[in-house]
């Protein structure tokens, strides 16, 4: 350990294990370094002021985080402006830092300070609600849709207040099994920022809450002002599960109501968006069941009449008409058919009986009956002509019976 010492304080060049400083060296050299950084402009909110006759001593926090340091003064026109201030007050301080050598704590002198105003104030927000529209944070688009309802619901407001009082009486009448989970953090004043932050972002991560509210009862311009905090208004856009911003503040609405998924304009109102009344519920659910049942019985009734309607018919009256009918429409085309068939036919046999005495008027063989004959040589050809045929040839003679061979003489 000794050695890493040793290699620590070579490595500073400043001192070492052997040839330490002495207390007074180190705060007259802590001194001088951190006088160098010089005069600084600054913005925070008194959170503690003690003015006295000739200096004053206070305490300025950060906006946002739980930080802070100490200030003091001892210029008149800064006494002169601290005189008319309280703690909670906004404020722009020029600060230079001071390190008291003899007690080793360090102050910020105030060199110069101004509380913010109304005005500054009012222009700041608006600027920030303009970068807002530009990034497309306040487009009704983005914005996301209400369940119906929530199976649990996220409460951020003041603990004991009456907003939160508004928003759980007002929910359970609309709603009795209504469950909340409620996170009470402060809701003006330095430490309200961070502890809002935490709050989104812890019921954000919560699967089973399905909604969030972010509400406090109203109040001045500048009780609201955490509401427009730039790191507030953005936790509230970057939120994943839908937000309720209902602050109830009518006439210098908080950015938080530009961003969120749904503005309320009180904490009463909220509960109404958020829950559904189950008296309305039933009542719709009633008139719905209503509905529902004079459309089945008006569709049965039309069935029915339309079952009425058929079995009045002839057909189902004596369902063997259509059979008869059809019985004799069959009858009448096999009796057409047969008799076309039948004429046909004979008209074909006559014209058959025709032609065959045609053929046997023309046939070689009537004619061999009457006792002609033919002759021909022994290869098939016909002798008409006695020179024809050689002396002593070999003939064959036709009859009507048959053949007869004979020899030309």
């Amino acid at each position: 350990m000794s050695e890493d010492l040793e290699q620590q304080s070579s490595e500073s060049r400043v001192s070492s294990e052997l040839t330490p400083w002495s207390v007074s060296n180190f705060t007259t050299s802590l001194k001088d370094w951190i006088t160098r950084l010089g005069n600084v402009w600054v913005e925070g909110q008194i959170s503690q002021i003690s003015p006295k006759k000739d200096v004053f001593f206070g305490e300025l926090r950060d906006l946002v985080a739980d930080k802070g340091f100490s200030i003091h003064s001892r210029k008149p026109e800064v006494l002169k402006t601290v005189a008319e201030l309280a703690a909670g007050d906004r404020v722009v301080a020029l600060v230079h830092p001071d390190f008291w050598e003899r007690s080793g704590k360090t102050s910020m002198d105030v060199l110069a300070i101004r509380k913010v105003g109304l005005g500054e104030l009012l222009e700041r927000i608006e600027r920030l609600r303009q970068q807002l529209v530009k990034e497309g944070l306040t487009l009704a688009e983005r914005k996301q849709p209400l369940p119906f309802l929530p199976n649990l619901i996220g409460l951020i407001t003041g603990a004991n207040s009456d907003a939160e009082k508004d928003v759980l009486q007002n929910a359970k009448l609309r709603w009795p099994e209504v469950r909340f989970k409620i996170q009470h953090t402060p809701v003006q004043g330095d430490k309200a920022a961070a502890e809002i932050i935490k709050a989104i972002e812890l019921l954000d991560a919560d699967t089973e809450v399905d909604v969030i509210i972010l509400t406090r009862g109203g109040g001045s311009f500048q009780d609201l002002l955490v509401f427009s905090d730039e790191q507030v208004v953005r936790a509230v856009a970057n939120c994943k599960t839908p937000i309720v911003s209902a602050i109830g503040h009518e006439n210098d609405r908080p950015l938080t109501d530009e961003v969120a998924d749904l503005r309320a304009s009180t904490p009463t109102d909220a509960a109404k968006t958020v829950v559904p009344d189950v008296v309305d519920e039933r009542k719709k659910l009633t008139i719905a069941l209503e509905r529902i049942s004079a459309r089945v019985v008006s569709f049965v009734q039309n069935q029915l009449e339309l079952v009425s309607g058929i079995r009045s018919r002839p057909i189902f009256a004596n369902p063997f008409t259509i059979v008869d009918d059809r019985a004799l429409e069959v009858s009448q085309l096999f009796l057409g058919i047969r008799t076309q068939t039948q004429n046909f036919v004979d008209k074909e046999q006559l014209l058959i009986s025709g032609m065959r005495g045609q053929v046997r008027a023309l046939s070689p063989k009537l004619t061999l009956e009457r006792g002609y004959a033919v002759v021909r040589n022994l290869d098939g050809g016909v002798i008409t002509d006695p020179k024809s045929a050689a002396k002593g040839q070999k003939l064959r003679v036709t009859l009507s019976k048959g053949d007869l061979g004979v020899t030309a003489d």
